[in-house]
């Protein structure tokens, strides 16, 4: 499958700075009694993961899958080769409602990439396994995948990145 263009966001970094300064300033005359600082901060976060998640939506988009199909895809290809989750599992991995997932698989189904079968251990469950078409998508997907996050992370050296990962981690309490 072919790779979209994807613009690397390095290039707009200075007139993104500019924006944010120019809302600090407004806001310091609007209202100096408070440090409106927090807002460029996540702001700045904000529109970041934006960049970065319309990167990886328009790649998805060549292999004709959203942000949820591809998740599950690469949920179930990180697990090995015939490897099954229930779809509970698969849920809780990804963070979704079981309902959420059910729609997924459905789709994901109709397309044959993956199949649904009994779980052998509980006649009442059934398991979540990639099929060979949805696994040979998976491996090229992933390939395809980590070019696109490399071009949008290409302004940063590797101690950037790693300092960047620790920051948000703080944030999110995962460090």
């Amino acid at each position: 499958m072919s790779q979209g263009k994807i613009d690397t966001p390095a290039k707009d970094a200075q007139p993104e700075a500019g924006v944010m300064d120019s809302i600090l300033m407004q806001w310091r005359r609007e209202r100096p009694d408070i440090d409106s600082t927090p807002m460029a901060v996540c702001g700045q976060v904000w529109r970041t993961g934006e960049i970065l998640r319309q990167g990886v939506i328009a790649n998805w988009s060549n292999y004709g899958l959203d942000f949820a199909g591809s998740d599950v895809i690469l949920t179930l290809r990180r697990q090995g080769r015939g490897a099954t989750l229930s779809p509970s599992a698969l849920a809780k991995d990804m963070m979704l409602s079981t309902s959420a997932m059910t729609n997924r698989l459905d789709r994901l189904e109709k397309r044959g990439l993956i199949k649904r079968a009994m779980d052998p251990n509980d006649r009442r469950g059934l398991r979540i396994v990639l099929s060979e078409e949805g696994f040979a998508l998976a491996d090229e997907m992933v390939v395809a995948h980590v070019a696109t996050e490399e071009r949008m992370l290409s302004a940063l050296t590797d101690a950037e990145r790693d300092q960047l990962r620790t920051l948000l981690g703080k944030i999110v309490g995962i460090t």
